[in-house]
């Protein structure tokens, strides 16, 4: 597959938490605002000049796509991986 420049768009959380996609090459002709990525009720996409970030059409949740949990280590475990000063592994 081909990706052309209009495939970029930069990611950016809002302060809601909310993630936005504005157009890396796209913009406003007058003010130089940013074109945003959005969706109408329907699910349809919307015209990049009548989207804002501020309207909920532009904000997406974010999902992770895969989720792992660790361990955390107590400092016996850390202590016993770090080798001694001065002594060479057997």
């Amino acid at each position: 597959e081909l990706f052309t420049p209009e495939c970029k768009f930069k990611e950016s959380v809002f302060e809601n938490y909310y993630v936005i996609y504005s157009s890396m090459l796209y913009r406003q002709q007058e003010s130089g605002r940013a074109w945003f990525l959005g969706l109408n009720k329907e699910g349809q996409v919307m015209k990049g000049n009548r989207v804002k970030k501020t309207k909920p059409a532009a904000h997406f949740l974010p999902k992770p796509l895969e989720v792992a949990m660790y361990r955390e280590p107590s400092l016996h475990d850390i202590g016993e991986t770090v080798p001694k000063a001065g002594v060479t592994p057997s």
